[in-house]
């Protein structure tokens, strides 16, 4: 980072803005019973009160089976009072806590009040503080992140503390091997196995979003940085409400750096545009709601130039320029219908449709850029389709929170791909094409049972998913054509994967824990068109048990002392082991592997989180042991210059690191939060075969790098109901497989206005304020050393309107 930039960086450390922890709150219920006859006891009298100063927090009465239930609790401790004439006062200390939304007290027995009795007081186990945030999860609004508003949750997440973007994907700690949900659930937009789509969905649609960066058993095991759940809107309101939204934007409005000679143009003032409304209709017993986005963008989406250094003296000098035009549509609707108190069923539809058209050039150099030796030119033509049905009944008991959910999901989605090519080589000019179908089949059946109990909850349940995705790929080649023509053909993917789990959550004055275990059996086949030159059918299964485990010590009121562990696997997705080439870029080439198998990891951590009135501090100590590290290796075919990308088990690597938080409220008009990590990778010695085009023996030695990284937030509130935001994220030089990543910075600034009465809103803001976020790589192979910096589109200045009504 150079010398401007660390000027900027720590100004900005003083201006920094906080998004929103989700505040819980808790529903207590019990039942009052006669203490020596057990039958149940109506109309009492039920009071909580504040254990410090006897404060009247919340009263009701039990009904005519005894039972009781008052809400919206915050933690903290309290005496509950129990009280009916003729009977004894009966009273109990009670502490809410954070890790379970319900509390069950269970039987409260009251005795006749007789001359010879006394009161009867018993005193229940203290539990929990009021820590604002629960032990598995941070709670993030999208709504107060402004200087993001209107782009997409990609964007949206970069400023997350914890979270990095690296290649277009979410990193947590470092590690893209993040599972990607929506509303909870694995879906074919963000991707099952991993992950796509979170740069064309429009963040406007989104509630929160969720880090869980140590998972319990109820969720699958799959994604061993941890888990992002992305919560989409949805009112339930009283009558008719709804809001609607529009933002522009413009990008790329400066040119990086200029292009290679005898190039097509990059774009520049790329527009920006999306409209968005979400309506819902609530009256007696149904629920409606309907959610529509439209997002259209221009990009700057790659701009890479790059040198190719070869041990026999080659070096070639290249651009890879690639300007996209994305249109993405998306409706979500669906009926919430209560019949009864204790029974609710949600029927819902998505549909989304997704066009992406690329126009690309990729202009070859010898060394001094004297001779042009290759100009390939490209249109990237792709349709993209998903359609989810989803079901879900609930049965409430009549215990609070005691409840039981079966949920069926069937996702469809097509990938309609076409490639055309232009080959312009010194003496000739060919056309090259191809063509990609693929459909994906998704069928998810679940059902989960949660049961409170008096210092937390059991949680038990099953989920079976089966998966295909039948591909056809089919290459049309040209006059002297580079393609593969016989790596085309069919291939079909599927997947079996039933599981079980159980979880128990126990929390009191002094303690937390959550113990889980989830069994997972998988089997996956890959059937492939058995005229491939060089991959075979192949396929893996396994059944394995997850254990985790979460331990919290509360030391006092504002410090809390944790620790976990759990295990997790990475399974391949479909595109890692797909046998096709493809060829945007014809001489570094990315080829999947259906021999590449899941890999596994054990994590551990501690941490640590120390509060004080107006502020905390949280410090997580961690370490990450992988097994079977899946990664993208790059080869060459001794005599040629064609690098060949290929994905493969690169044996074992491992993460330390610390990661910390701190937030400050200064005054009610400024807050700040930093957050940083300083982490060490090891990737061990190893060597693989990359078996495509021939058999390629490649060997690498312990590789290994102390990184980190940092974001300062600021949010003022000014005068006008005017709120104001800046980020600033530094990312220091990592390791990557067979290389490394040099320094990142960026900075962000939103502002946002709430006019017409609170029911409207005005936004400006910029990404990459002052457009100093490159990607730079430096790769070195067997007899190759790649060097490259990327100059894409990052800036962006975006105009948004939202009313509510």
């Amino acid at each position: 980072m150079n010398y401007k930039n660390q000027i900027l960086f720590f100004l900005a450390l003083f201006f920094v803005p906080v998004f929103a922890l989700a505040q819980s709150s808790v529903s207590i219920s019990g039942l009052t019973r006669h203490g020596k006859s057990k039958a149940p006891i109506s109309y009492v009298s039920i009071l909580i009160k504040t254990k410090k100063d006897s404060s009247f927090v919340g009263g009701t009465i039990t009904n005519e089976e005894g039972r009781f239930t008052l809400s919206g609790i915050k933690s903290g401790t309290y005496l509950m009072e129990a009280l009916l004439g003729g009977y004894v006062k009966h009273q109990q200390e009670i502490i809410v806590g954070t890790l379970s939304a319900y509390l069950d007290l269970g039987n409260i027995e009251l005795f006749e009040n007789v001359n010879k009795l006394t009161d009867v007081i018993v005193t229940a186990s203290k539990q929990k503080d009021g820590v604002n945030e629960k032990m598995d999860k941070k709670v993030f609004a999208v709504g107060n992140n402004i200087s993001q508003a209107g782009g997409s949750v990609l964007q949206a997440m970069q400023n997350l503390p914890g979270v990095t973007v690296q290649d277009g994907k979410v990193q947590l700690r470092g590690n893209d091997k993040v599972a990607i949900l929506i509303d909870g659930k694995q879906s074919a937009i963000t991707g099952f196995n991993g992950q796509t789509g979170l740069d064309n969905l429009p963040a406007s649609a989104i509630e929160r979003i969720e880090i869980i960066n140590n998972p319990s058993a109820i969720y699958d095991a799959n994604g061993n940085a941890g888990i992002i759940n992305i919560i989409y809107k949805k009112n339930k309101q009283e009558g008719f409400n709804g809001k609607i939204g529009i933002m522009g934007g413009l990008g790329a409005l400066w040119e990086r750096k200029p292009n290679l000679p005898t190039i097509r143009p990059q774009f520049s003032a790329t527009p920006k545009l999306n409209p968005s409304i979400s309506l819902n209709y609530r009256k007696n017993k149904l629920n409606t709601f309907l959610q529509g986005d439209w997002l259209y963008t221009q990009t700057l989406n790659r701009n890479e130039f790059s040198e190719r250094t070869y041990s026999n003296g080659i070096v070639i000098n290249q651009q890879v320029k690639r300007n996209r035009t994305t249109t993405f549509a998306t409706v979500k609707t669906g009926i919430d219908w209560t019949p009864d108190a204790s029974n609710s069923l949600t029927v819902s539809g998505y549909f989304n449709r997704e066009k992406i058209l690329d126009d690309g050039d990729v202009p070859y150099f010898n060394k001094d850029f004297s001779q042009r030796l290759r100009l390939w030119q490209f249109l990237e033509d792709e349709v993209k389709y998903t359609a989810i049905a989803s079901a879900s009944y609930q049965h409430k008991f009549k215990q609070p929170g005691h409840q039981l959910t079966a949920g069926f999901n069937y996702t469809f989605h097509r990938e309609d791909e076409q490639y055309f090519f232009t080959n312009i080589m010194p003496t000739f000019t060919g056309q090259d094409a191809f063509k990609l179908l693929s459909d994906e089949h998704v069928s998810d059946l679940n059902v989960d049972y949660v049961r409170p109990l008096k210092h937390g909850r059991i949680e038990t349940g099953m989920k079976f998913r089966y998966r295909s995705i039948p591909t056809n790929m089919q290459f049309f080649p040209g006059l002297n054509s580079p393609i593969d023509s016989n790596a085309g053909g069919w291939a079909n993917y599927k997947e079996a994967i039933p599981a079980v789990y159980g979880n128990y959550v126990f929390e009191n004055n002094k303690i937390e824990l959550e113990a889980g275990i989830r069994m997972e059996y998988v089997k996956v086949d890959y059937e492939v068109n058995p005229t491939h030159p060089t991959y075979t059918s192949d396929g893996y299964n396994y059944a394995k048990p997850f254990p985790t485990i979460r331990f919290g010590y509360k030391v006092n009121n504002r410090n809390k002392l944790t620790a976990f562990f759990n295990q997790r696997v990475d399974r391949p997705n479909e595109v890692d082991i797909r046998i096709f080439p493809k060829y945007d870029e014809p001489e570094l080439l990315k080829v999947g592997n259906p021999t590449l198998r899941p890999q596994f990891t054990n994590r551990f951590e501690i941490g640590y989180k120390l509060g004080w009135s107006n502020g905390s501090l949280t410090t997580s100590i961690y370490h990450n042991s992988v097994n079977a590290t899946i990664t993208r290796i790059a080869t060459i075919v001794p005599g040629n210059t064609l690098i060949y990308n290929i994905f493969q088990n690169a044996g074992k690597s491992s993460a330390t690191g610390i990661e910390t938080f701190l937030q400050q409220e200064f005054s009610k008009s400024f807050t700040a939060n930093l957050s940083g990590a300083l982490y060490h990778n090891i990737i061990n010695a190893f060597t693989i075969n990359n078996k495509y085009p021939v058999p390629t023996i490649y060997s690498i030695e312990e590789t290994f790098i102390t990184s980190g990284n940092l974001k300062a937030n600021l949010f003022f509130k000014l005068p006008g109901k005017t709120d104001l935001q800046l980020t600033a994220i530094w990312l220091a030089p990592d390791i990557i497989p067979q290389g490394r990543i040099e320094s990142r910075f960026s900075m962000d600034l939103g502002v946002k206005k709430q006019i017409q009465k609170g029911k409207g809103e005005l936004f400006l803001n910029a990404t990459d304020l002052f457009n100093t976020l490159v990607l730079t790589k430096v790769i070195i192979g067997n007899g190759f050393t790649l060097r490259s910096s990327d100059y894409l589109e990052t800036q962006v200045f975006r105009l948004g309107y939202s009313y509510k009504f």
